[in-house]
């Protein structure tokens, strides 16, 4: 029998400032460990006004954790320790995997005059948190779009939606990374593994999940689901977009400072000092 789940907790994305001095909407971050689990992080950098974004996020460590930026206008400049050096355009997706450690910088760009995107914060578990840093980095034409419900379009990035399967592959929080959009007075149904941690994200629109309508949400309200076996929404009469997310929990200590999360403090400790001493990135022997 299916368990639809409930509507646990809604939250408000609030206004911060990260990197240069990017302002952007935090959806949740580290006051909200471990509710996320095994997710750490979502920030919405949607901006109308460059001097909000252009000093974006120069360089800077990663350690233990994956990086998913996912672009909607405009693109992210990027290039790294590893000799990577790209472009994440509009409707492109970025899963970059830290492991053992990477170095890069991050830097939006408009055009005409448009920016915005995400970047959620994936926990990468003990067993793989000193694994060796790779990109998985998906083109909008290489991300399927399909229409499981009538007035119902999903991009499909990670995990599967009607059938359908995303491009990214072999992450170890066996996710799932919807893009949810709904024509007014629609509905939607995503089977969920039970066990697994599960939210959305609005970002158009408004509509409800579950069942009570008391639960309408709206742009930048980010909803955590309860336990069960399937997530269902409804559009109002404005239409609905929104981001979903699920993940295998990882239930593990975190030690999280800035860019580097571990398990421990005395691991943070050494990933730091290696950062000083010109130690951090490792190599294959």
């Amino acid at each position: 029998m299916t368990q639809v789940r409930a509507v646990e907790r809604i939250l408000r994305a609030y206004p911060t400032v990260e990197g240069a001095g990017v302002h952007l909407h935090r959806a949740f971050g580290s006051y909200e460990v471990p509710q996320f689990d095994p997710f750490l992080m979502l920030d919405d950098f949607r901006a109308p006004r460059p001097e909000d974004y252009l000093a974006g996020f120069p360089t800077h460590p990663h350690r233990g954790i994956e990086t998913v930026t996912y672009m909607l206008k405009g693109f992210v400049e990027h290039a790294d320790s590893m000799g990577n050096a790209g472009i994440v355009n509009a409707g492109d997706i970025q899963w970059m995997t830290a492991g053992s450690g990477i170095v890069h910088s991050e830097m939006p760009k408009p055009v005409n005059g448009q920016m915005g995107g995400f970047q959620l914060w994936v926990n990468l578990p003990r067993s793989h948190k000193m694994m060796d840093p790779r990109y998985q980095e998906i083109t909008q034409t290489q991300i399927p779009i399909v229409s499981p419900n009538t007035g119902v379009t999903v991009r499909v990035i990670a995990g599967s939606a009607g059938g359908i399967t995303g491009p990214v592959r072999d992450i170890v929080a066996d996710p799932e990374y919807l893009d949810v959009t709904m024509d007014r007075s629609a509905a939607f149904s995503q089977p969920v593994k039970e066990g697994y941690t599960a939210f959305a994200y609005v970002i158009a629109g408004e509509g409800t999940f579950d069942t009570r309508e008391g639960h309408r949400v709206y742009n930048r309200d980010l909803v955590l689901f309860g336990d069960g076996s399937s997530v269902t929404a409804r559009s109002s009469a404005k239409g609905f977009r929104f981001l979903f997310f699920s993940g295998k929990p990882i239930h593990e200590p975190v030690a999280w400072r800035g860019p580097i999360v571990m398990n421990t403090a005395d691991e943070l400790r050494v990933a730091f000092r290696e950062y000083a001493d010109g130690t951090f990135i490792k190599t294959k022997a």
